[in-house]
């Protein structure tokens, strides 16, 4: 499948601010199953390329001269292939025990380690089956609702809420698999809406699977309850939401901030025309 996407971030400030640094995941991994065939930057200040230590495409963003406003404006095409089961060929050498270490958004709790040995039947071993039951048992429990936490919600606050977005499944998922000594790691990236009128960034999860003929990396949506497939775009990996973000960063300054986000997908055939950044 062929994703046409268009990522705008545009911050709006009150009063001038005198300097912005921001750090952008917003250039799609290269791996086995997706290629860029086009893809874009656009934002006002000095922008410095690098990879970080998850082998993710960044940018370090900064603005010294006063402002008022910071838009920031990716898009491209990307080319994909469904992997097989939902199997992800990391090209990395680094062991997977790193992804088992919790972070402050997906450290345990007792409330969570019940739930997690309640969902998993053993510790540091899971198959694909146990760990799709685990995403299924926390969608469940974990009622979505656009709004209803911040960035900064931990696992263990979405779990005593019952409501959560994306981020928020991805984060107890993680927390859980943690708790039993399963590797997984948080993802960042988009999704073809298919047949809703929207499209947002959104956020999954790579959990290291023990099956009878595959022990590896497969790639699991919390929220939707289903392993990833060529309508899904991978940004970055981390080990939580402030790893992998698409966009974070701090200002000096600016008064009340306001935030706007547009995310477009469109889905083509590969045989199809021409990106127009103007999509719709």
């Amino acid at each position: 499948m062929q994703l046409h996407i268009r990522h705008q971030t545009k911050y709006s400030y009150s009063a001038p601010s005198s300097y912005t640094i921001q750090q952008l995941h917003l250039t799609p991994r290269a791996e086995l199953h997706q290629h860029i065939s086009q893809w874009n930057i656009t934002a006002a200040g000095n922008r410095h390329a690098f990879i970080d230590a998850y082998g993710n495409h960044s940018h370090t963003l900064t603005i010294t001269e006063p402002h008022k406003e910071v838009n920031i404006l990716a898009s491209g095409i990307v080319n994909i292939s469904c992997p097989d089961a939902g199997r992800i060929v990391d090209a990395q050498t680094w062991s997977p025990l790193i992804f088992t270490i919790p972070t402050i958004l997906t450290e345990s709790s007792a409330e969570i380690q019940a739930f997690a040995k309640r969902c998993l039947p053993r510790e540091q071993s899971a198959s694909t089956r146990e760990l799709i039951y685990l995403a299924e048992q926390i969608r469940n429990t974990v009622a979505y609702q656009t709004g209803s936490t911040v960035v900064t919600t931990t696992a263990h606050d979405a779990l005593s809420m019952g409501t959560g977005v994306c981020q928020d499944h991805a984060h107890l998922f993680l927390a859980c698999c943690h708790v039993m000594g399963v590797p997984a790691r948080y993802v960042s990236g988009y999704i073809d809406p298919e047949s809703s009128d929207h499209a947002e960034s959104h956020a999954w999860v790579d959990v290291w699977a023990q099956d009878h003929d595959y022990h590896g990396w497969i790639s699991i949506d919390v929220t939707h309850v289903r392993l990833m497939t060529d309508a899904y775009c991978r940004l970055a990996i981390g080990r939580d939401y402030d790893t992998a973000a698409p966009v974070r960063g701090i200002r000096r300054g600016g008064g009340i901030e306001t935030l706007t986000v547009s995310v477009q997908v469109t889905p083509q055939s590969c045989a199809a025309g021409q990106f127009n950044d103007g999509m719709r």
